[in-house]
């Protein structure tokens, strides 16, 4: 009887869930999901979609006014409601290589919008490929084009245009340059975004060498210079936004007030920046993107074909109106209810050209912290933190540690950069390694500080802060030190509008919803990210992710 109770005992041990820590399990290999049972066809075309600094809790604060394309999805797609970025770095490029490739930071390489080039001695963009010129639809000026070429992994559109029998057509569209690069891959067909100083859509050497023939039509057509002078009116009648019109700490564009409605010329009759800065910050915007997609998928004749191509939009508008006007802000509320309506139309489009042999992701990249006046007025700790009073603090602890000079050298997001030799002083020196936390972590706005050296060796368990630091941590990229404000703290000394790039819940959680060809309709609480979409959407058509860290969401898959 012993015997069989201890036998008993094994095989409950055996049968029972493995708890593993939340980087490992971002680690596993999306290879032990592929037990799910695929579709019975590959999907003829993927859509990926992005809406910069979408917070995950809009869709409960918001989402009433939803009735076209975000509706579709929340009640005919998968709905991950817990998905969440697990790094630190939430900010725009991080975002769009993760989902571009299924890793994490400390995979893709790619730690930040641009960060310290310790070779160099300077701050590098990471797109920016001074080997590439730009090249335009349109006169202008010559400048620097862009590439993956800082990009460590593979992109699932490079996956599937090497292994597929059939070369996939691949087109991506946004308004910022790294946006576009990074859901691009190497070789799509095309890579197009916004050049917001002489209003044209632009490309670079590293996807074409001249402007593509069907593409210069589209976008001779879809110029921003057609909303001259339009004006920006609220969609939703009074009582269909919440919190007021001119929120505390709102700041709005050059030549807009921070109320409805805004008109988008600041000299009259003329397209100059201020115009197409207000344009990148309207719904016009998200609709010209949407409308050089459905164009694209007309003139290339995409998930038409024999293979699966692959089209990517991200929607850039969200971004800058909720820098400036904050996630209470009639702005963001006006502008998502129109872009609900704007998907609505790319959907019905899909739906005439690749009836029921398309899947669609739409997932954010960040999302976005509450000003922090709004916040304190609420009687909340808030407020925000000028950079050079924390390096000046950072300059006095190592003053004292090491005698004069200059120790620090930058800060960039959340790290900090020393001077060479500084570190390999504090390696030698534990104490006084300590004493320079000690000093960081005296100040009251600052709620953890890590040596880069730690984050490698660190037992990382039960210390939410230190993992978010880690996933997100590349050696030769990231700083010597990685350092959190606590929350609702931003750095900066202005007084108006807000950012994001902290390790909590208002800038890592994001929607993810998957849609269509392939997927089963159900609201999902399991832990997700936007990590685990290149892996589901290479499982659906039959492709492998070499360094993927995310998973596939089987339990979205129809059987």
């Amino acid at each position: 009887m012993k015997r069989l109770l201890v036998f008993a005992s094994v095989l409950g041990l055996l049968a029972s869930p493995v708890a593993l820590s939340p980087v490992v399990a971002r680690q596993e290999s999306a290879s032990t999901r592929s037990a799910a049972a695929a579709p019975a066809a590959r999907p003829a075309l993927v859509v990926i979609l992005v809406v910069d600094q979408m917070r995950a809790d809009y869709i409960d604060k918001y989402g009433d006014n939803w009735t076209g394309g975000f509706r579709r999805l929340l009640n005919q797609g998968a709905w991950f409601r817990q998905a969440a970025y697990p790094y630190a770095a939430t900010v725009t490029c991080v975002g769009h290589a993760t989902i571009s490739t299924g890793a994490l930071p400390q995979t893709h390489g790619i730690v930040n919008n641009s960060w310290y080039d310790r070779a160099s001695g300077e701050t590098v963009a990471c797109a920016a490929d001074p080997s590439t010129r730009l090249v335009r639809y349109g006169e202008g000026p010559e400048k620097t084009g862009t590439s993956t070429h800082r990009l460590l992994v593979p992109t699932f559109a490079d996956e599937l245009r090497l292994q597929m029998p059939h070369a996939p057509r691949v087109v991506t569209f946004s308004l910022k340059n790294y946006t576009a690069t990074m859901l691009a891959g190497q070789r799509p067909d095309a890579a197009t975004w916004f050049d917001g100083e002489t209003g044209q859509w632009v490309t670079s050497t590293a996807f074409a060498q001249a402007p593509l023939p069907w593409l210069s039509r589209i976008a001779s057509d879809r110029k921003a210079e057609k909303a001259l002078g339009e004006t920006w009116q609220r969609l939703l009648p009074p009582d269909g936004y919440r919190h007021e019109d001119d929120g505390l700490g709102e700041e709005g564009v050059d030549h807009w007030t921070t109320c409805f409605p805004h008109r988008l010329a600041a000299t009259p009759g003329k397209a100059d920046k201020a115009f197409f800065d207000a344009w990148v910050s309207s719904p016009f915007s998200d609709e010209a993107l949407t409308e050089l997609g459905m164009a694209a998928i007309d003139e290339l004749k995409l998930g038409q074909g024999e293979g699966t191509d692959l089209l990517a939009i991200s929607f850039t508008a969200l971004d800058a109106v909720g820098h400036d006007f904050g996630p209470r802000s009639h702005e963001v509320q006006d502008l998502l209810a129109r872009l609900d309506r704007t998907l609505d139309r790319l959907i019905d489009h899909l739906e005439r050209r690749v009836p029921g042999r398309y899947v669609l992701a739409l997932t954010a990249d960040h999302g976005v912290a509450p000003i922090p006046e709004q916040t304190a007025a609420l009687g909340s700790r808030a407020g925000r933190l000028p950079g050079k009073e924390l390096l000046s603090t950072m300059e006095k602890a190592l003053e004292q540690l090491f005698g004069p000079g200059k120790h620090v050298v930058r800060l960039v997001g959340n790290d900090v950069i020393l001077a060479p030799g500084v570190m390999e002083k504090l390696r030698a020196n534990p104490a006084a390694a300590r004493a320079l936390k000690d000093a960081i972590r005296e100040r009251p706005e600052v709620a953890a500080v890590y040596f880069g050296d730690e984050l490698r060796t660190l037992t990382l368990e039960g210390d939410r802060l230190a993992r978010a630091a880690a996933a997100g941590y590349r050696p030769g990229r990231s700083g010597d030190l990685v350092l959190f404000l606590r929350p609702y703290w931003l750095y900066g000394s202005g007084k108006t509008g807000t950012s994001h790039g902290m390790p909590y819940a208002y800038d890592q959680r994001v929607p993810l919803l998957l849609y269509g060809q392939g997927i089963k309709a159900g609201r999902f609480d399991s832990p997700a990210g936007p990590m685990d979409i290149a892996p589901t959407l290479a499982h659906l058509v039959g492709v492998t992710l070499g360094a993927a860290d995310g998973r596939v969401l089987s339990e979205a898959l129809a059987r």
